[in-house]
């Protein structure tokens, strides 16, 4: 069966009684949306902070990405139904999923096979709002700042250098760059504006990165919309008094979202930055909400580990003081092959050469974890039934060479039992091993510097180059925000800029297209070569098989 069908057959339970019987959340601290999904309310998070004793937190990460597929939510979501089956109190943590995709190339965010959460639909489509509320708060402020120069302009803001952008949660590229203003007068100041993906917005960042509604609001106002005629005077949204209406829609998001696996174990969805241009990472509030309830939590991190594992360990454990005790690397053989150089038609035959070329990829990944953040690993290998014998034990055998655990799981097709010992491994790492995790860089390293670490340690590139106009802008952040991380954004599919660089490319030169501030967020967006923050449609969009039929089933959603 396809992953919708296989979800529409799911016994679930109401999500109320889950959260009640399994881990004694009282029903008027939640608000149900359904029978099968609910918001959990801040009041209850609030007390739960009073508890001294926290769970164990574990990252499922994955190699760079391919057309193939490698799984990391899917193997998320196995995990987390294994641990619980072999008695360990376990909650997962996932990011909400993003229409764009949903409609585009990638399809839904919501694991697949039997290692599911549900109502698979709801989460792909719309879910509680979220993200709607997101758009709207942003365009609140993109909208108030162009009145407040239709009004008059009192804070000077000059139209050249606004430095927000409007958002919606779709793909679509004749939005990138756009005029607005045009018809006259009455319908405001004539300027260049665009569009990106709501994923990418401050505003989706600030709701994950916020620990309640008071530092939510905080950090809206914090937001740098631009700056006055003088070239030099930072205008925040707090100056137009945007910021409390804008936490005002917010009200409910900041939320997190409880749903439950096929399983019927408890899942939160919070949150949904991609990892390519954002952070990547869900809220700190389902985290550390998590963290509380269980005592194993799984999370994951957006595509490669090179992305959303940076990302997570240097911004959001940075930010929150998380600390990390284990890494699930997820890999396919499929997916290695191809970084070998076998292409996406032939990879269901056995090509040992090109996944010993392709293993290349997998072998930076784990080398960046261990070294760099002196964090344990264990390579999970999302199986395929077209894997052979030969292929697994090769890729085991290269793996314990560098004094790494691999196992092959079976949890698209099994659940939580065809991850049963991926599940052992990582109980025996984390309650037995003392994590001695470490930034890949200090909050004092100058912001060049952090840009260089990152691509020469984490990509395994020669150098970093960037215009006049960029090392400019640099150097005028440094002043200010020189303490701040980075948020890389550039293409997934490579270590390198390249997206058609396979496996691990070395001496590779990373290009600085584009700096901005992301003030309220609190990091600086670094994007290196053609990274786009709105994608396009496909030649053939998933859209094209979506359809809904007259009893409100929904099918050729994946």
């Amino acid at each position: 069966m396809s992953d919708i069908d296989i979800a529409q057959n799911a016994k679930m339970v109401p999500v109320i009684n889950l959260a009640k019987d399994k881990y004694g959340i009282p029903s008027t601290d939640l608000d149900p949306y359904g029978h099968y999904k609910a918001k959990l309310s801040l009041e209850y998070i609030d007390n739960l902070s009073h508890k001294k004793e926290e769970g164990k937190l574990i990252l499922v990460t994955a190699i760079s990405p391919t057309p193939a597929g490698e799984g990391k939510t899917t193997t998320t979501v196995g995990l987390g139904d294994a641990m619980n089956k072999i008695g360990k109190k376990t909650m997962i943590c996932l990011r909400e999923p993003s229409l764009g995709p949903c409609f585009g190339l990638k399809g839904g965010a919501a694991g697949g096979g039997y290692s599911q959460v549900v109502p698979m639909e709801d989460i792909n489509l719309h879910f509680t709002g979220d993200f709607h509320a997101i758009a709207v708060a942003h365009n609140l402020l993109a909208a108030m700042i162009d009145n407040h120069i239709h009004q008059g302009n009192a804070l000077n803001i000059d139209s050249r250098r606004i430095k927000f952008k409007r958002v919606i949660d779709m793909n679509d590229r004749a939005l990138r760059d756009i005029t607005i203003g045009q018809g006259g007068l009455a319908n405001g100041y004539l300027r260049q504006d665009g569009f990106d993906i709501v994923v990418a917005s401050e505003v989706m960042a600030i709701l994950c990165l916020a620990t309640n509604r008071a530092d939510l609001k905080e950090r809206l106002g914090r937001i740098v919309i631009g700056y006055k005629t003088d070239g030099s005077t930072a205008i925040y949204a707090s100056d137009l008094k945007a910021h409390g209406a804008m936490a005002a829609v917010l009200k409910d998001a900041i939320k997190p979202n409880i749903v439950q696996t096929l399983e019927n174990n408890l899942a939160i969805i919070h949150g949904g930055p991609f990892a390519n241009i954002a952070h990547g990472c869900n809220s700190v509030i389902a985290t550390k909400t998590a963290l509380k309830l269980a005592d194993y939590v799984v999370t994951e991190a957006g595509f490669g580990a090179d992305l959303g594992a940076e990302k997570f360990l240097n911004i959001k454990c940075r930010s929150s003081k998380l600390k990390p005790s284990a890494v699930v690397l997820v890999a396919t053989v499929r997916a290695l092959k191809y970084h070998g150089g076998v292409e996406k038609d032939h990879l269901n035959q056995e090509n040992l050469e090109a996944l010993e070329k392709g293993f290349s990829n997998i072998k930076k990944h784990i080398t960046n974890i261990t070294k760099q953040y002196n964090l344990p690993v264990v390579v999970s290998i999302n199986h395929f039934t077209f894997d052979t014998d030969d292929e697994t034990k090769l890729l085991k055998r290269k793996c314990e060479e560098l004094g790494v655990k691999c196992v092959v799981s079976s949890h698209w097709a099994d659940g939580g039992a065809g991850a049963e010992e991926l599940a052992n491994e990582i109980v025996e790492i984390v309650d037995n091993k003392d994590a001695k995790f470490d930034y890949l860089y200090d909050d004092k390293l100058p912001l060049w510097e952090k840009i260089e670490t990152i691509a020469t340690k984490i990509y395994g590139a020669k150098e970093i180059v960037a215009s006049a106009k960029i090392h400019k802008e640099i150097d005028k952040l440094q002043e200010i925000h020189g303490t701040l991380p980075i948020c890389m954004a550039k293409t997934q599919m490579s270590f390198s800029t390249d997206p058609f660089l396979r496996g691990a490319p070395k001496n590779h030169i990373v290009e600085i297209s584009e700096v901005k501030l992301q003030n309220g967020a609190g990091f600086i967006v670094v994007i290196a070569g053609n990274m786009m923050t709105m994608p396009g449609l496909p030649k053939v969009p998933t859209a094209e098989k979506i359809d809904i039929d007259d009893n409100g089933m929904i099918t050729g959603l994946f």
